[in-house]
C-alpha cells in the first residue's frame, strides 16, 4: 500500500447475497486498490454466489457469522490500514473519495467522519429522505452506515469496534465516536440504493425508521427492534 499524508485506508465491505450489485462494486473496489487501499469483503452466509464471484475477481473474502456489525468487526481485525472505511455493498463512493478521506483525517485531532448521501430511485420523495438524513447527521453527528463511515484504526480499536447488535450498530458507534471528537461531515455525496424504501413504501419506511430510532434512544433492546424492522 502507498503511504499518504492522511494514512493508508482499508475498505471493509460486509456482504450478504449481494450478487445483484456486485459487478459494479467489484469495479469500484479494484479502483480503490489501484489508489493504494486494502480491500476486504466479509461474507455473512451468502447463498447466491456472491463470494464465488468476488473471489473470481481476485478480491479477498473473509467469512463471518451473520449480522453486519460482526462482519465489519471481522474485517477490521484483519485490516492493516491506518484508516478504516466501512462501505455497504449497495453504496457507491463519490469521485476522489479516497483523497477526500485522507485529507479529512490529515489533522491528527480528527478521528472519524462520513459523507453526505443521495438515494437512487424513481420517486422524488427519495430526495427529501436524503435531505433530511443529511441535515440530521450534520446537526447530531450521528451517521447511518449508508453514509460510508470512516475512522482511525486506533480510535476504532480503543472503542472495541462496532457493538455486536442486530440493528442500530451505526447509531451506537457514532454516539461513542462523538465522545472522541466531532465528526468530519463531508459534503460530497455517496450514492446508495433506494430499493428498500421503494419496496416497503417510502412514507411507511420513514415512519418505521423514526419509530425505531426513538425507541432505541428510549432504551429499547436492539434485538426487539430488529424483529420489528424485519
Amino acid at each position: 500500500m502507498q503511504p499518504s499524508t492522511g494514512g493508508t485506508i482499508s475498505v471493509i465491505v460486509p456482504l450478504l447475497n449481494e450478487r445483484r450489485v456486485l459487478q459494479q462494486l467489484i469495479a469500484e473496489l479494484r479502483q480503490h486498490r489501484q489508489n493504494g487501499c486494502e480491500v476486504i469483503l466479509v461474507d455473512g452466509g451468502s447463498h447466491d454466489g456472491s463470494t464465488e464471484l468476488a473471489r473470481a475477481a481476485g478480491l479477498a473474502v473473509l467469512t463471518s457469522e451473520p449480522e453486519r456489525a460482526r462482519q465489519m468487526n471481522t474485517g477490521a481485525r484483519r485490516a492493516r490500514g491506518d484508516i478504516l472505511l466501512f462501505l455497504h455493498a449497495d453504496t457507491r463512493l463519490p469521485d476522489g473519495a479516497i483523497k477526500l478521506i485522507r485529507r479529512a483525517l490529515a489533522d491528527k485531532s480528527r478521528t472519524w467522519g462520513f459523507f453526505a448521501v443521495q438515494i437512487e430511485g424513481s420517486s422524488r420523495l427519495l430526495r427529501l429522505v436524503a435531505f433530511l438524513m443529511n441535515q440530521r447527521s450534520r446537526l447530531t453527528g450521528i451517521a447511518t452506515g449508508d453514509q460510508a463511515i470512516f475512522v482511525r484504526r486506533t480510535t476504532f480499536e480503543r472503542l472495541s469496534g462496532f457493538p455486536e447488535q442486530p440493528l442500530m450498530e451505526d447509531v451506537e458507534i457514532s454516539r461513542r465516536l462523538k465522545r472522541t471528537a466531532r465528526p468530519v461531515c463531508l459534503r460530497e455525496r455517496v450514492s446508495t440504493s433506494g430499493r428498500r424504501w421503494e419496496t416497503r413504501g417510502i412514507l411507511r419506511t420513514i415512519l418505521l425508521m423514526w419509530t425505531l430510532r426513538f425507541a432505541y434512544w428510549a432504551g429499547a433492546r436492539p434485538e426487539t427492534l430488529a424483529k420489528l424492522y424485519r
